[in-house]
């Protein structure tokens, strides 16, 4: 019986715990069915821009959901898959004496070598061990039930991401069009477009870009921020995505820089996180395209690596206000929607974006003033 023994206890082993990928899933879809109201209900905003901006930002996090939700119902049914192959050989065996017990057999009928005593103990024992025997097999039948519907499981998520990424595509492309249309933000200053080339041009740093920064503005006529010092450790970041490296931290190369970089999937929009005036904005040395915001005197975010940018220098904006994506989709996103597979690996975080926080032109840890979080 040693045989019987090791296959009830390898039976009984757990298995890792795990979150449930179907809770993962309803509420992922719950957060796509509210994104994709929002979209509907944009076009009668009073706001368009804000609405359409609440609506990428929603698509964005239940698509993030959704992924979380298939890769947990992908690692779960690989774990039951393995765990079940492992055990063949002892599930064979369960179910060889699962069937060689029927139901209403007394286990004191089977006869054995040894005579009455023997067959007295072997009936005690298969007594004790039948109940067991009966559990193990409802937790087979439980295994197997999980795996196929975690196997159905994935193949509606996987529907669910196809349409929400159509969705937030067109999301993005409604709100391409309303940045291109707006006209209602105040102008704070006209920039001097002869100085701008000629400060791009004699800069070789950031340190000297952002410190001639206010020689390009014409006809200042100033403007009152809101407070900003109480908001200062928990604004939010203007991305959603998972930090690669924090401030002063080397690179593969040994390069540190006194930013924050973050990686986030293609096509991430990248908003204000509080009111501000719009500095600059455009290409800059060897750092793509860049977005300088200004949210009160002397004080600088630094955005840089965006794919495409809103608004021009000399607005004032509002929290919340896009300021550009981040770069990795097709060209035409009214013409090629995304596949699953798509805005260049929908699992991957490709982009990179770099934010650096600059008070009186000394570079400033971003991470005091920004609420970093958990993988987004």
């Amino acid at each position: 019986m040693r045989w019987l023994w090791f296959s009830l206890w390898f039976l009984a082993s757990p298995m890792l715990a795990q979150s449930d990928p179907a809770q993962q899933a309803r509420e992922a879809l719950i957060q796509l069915d509210t994104a994709a109201q929002k979209l509907q209900d944009a076009d009668k905003a009073r706001d368009r821009v804000r609405a359409l901006t609440e609506t990428v930002q929603a698509y964005e996090a239940g698509l993030t959901a959704i992924r979380d939700s298939l890769r947990s119902a992908s690692l779960r049914e690989s774990q039951l898959r393995n765990s079940l192959q492992a055990r063949d050989k002892e599930i064979a065996q369960l179910m060889g004496i699962l069937l060689a017990i029927q139901p209403g057999t007394n286990p004191r009928t089977f006869l054995h070598p040894n005579g009455p005593t023997g067959t007295a103990r072997a009936g005690m024992l298969l007594a004790d061990l039948t109940p067991e025997l009966n559990r193990q097999a409802v937790d087979l039948r439980l295994d197997l039930e999980n795996v196929a519907n975690l196997a159905l499981l994935q193949r509606n998520a996987r529907a669910q991401l196809q349409r929400g990424l159509s969705a937030v595509t067109q999301s993005r492309v409604a709100l391409n069009t309303a940045m291109a249309e707006r006209t209602d933000l105040p102008m704070r200053f006209f920039e001097d477009d002869e100085r701008a080339a000629t400060l791009l041009a004699s800069s070789e740093t950031l340190d000297a870009f952002s410190s001639g920064l206010a020689s390009v503005a014409n006809d200042d006529i100033g403007w009152t921020p809101p407070p900003l010092q109480d908001q200062i450790g928990m604004l939010p970041l203007p991305v959603r995505g998972v930090t690669l490296r924090r401030a002063n931290e080397a690179d593969a190369a040994g390069i540190t820089r006194p930013g924050l970089l973050m990686a986030t999937r293609s096509g991430a929009l990248v908003a204000s996180p509080t009111a501000a005036t719009i500095r600059y904005i455009g290409p800059l040395l060897d750092f793509g395209t860049v977005v300088i915001l200004e949210p009160r005197a002397d004080t600088l975010f630094i955005f840089a690596g965006l794919d495409r940018a809103y608004g021009e220098a000399g607005q004032v904006i509002t929290d919340g206000t896009p300021v550009g994506l981040m770069g990795g989709l097709k060209p035409d996103l009214s013409l090629n929607p995304p596949s699953i597979g798509g805005e260049r690996g929908s699992t991957e975080r490709r982009e990179t974006l770099y934010i650096e926080v600059r008070q009186n032109n000394t570079p400033q840890d971003p991470a005091e003033w920004f609420r970093i979080d958990e993988d987004k």
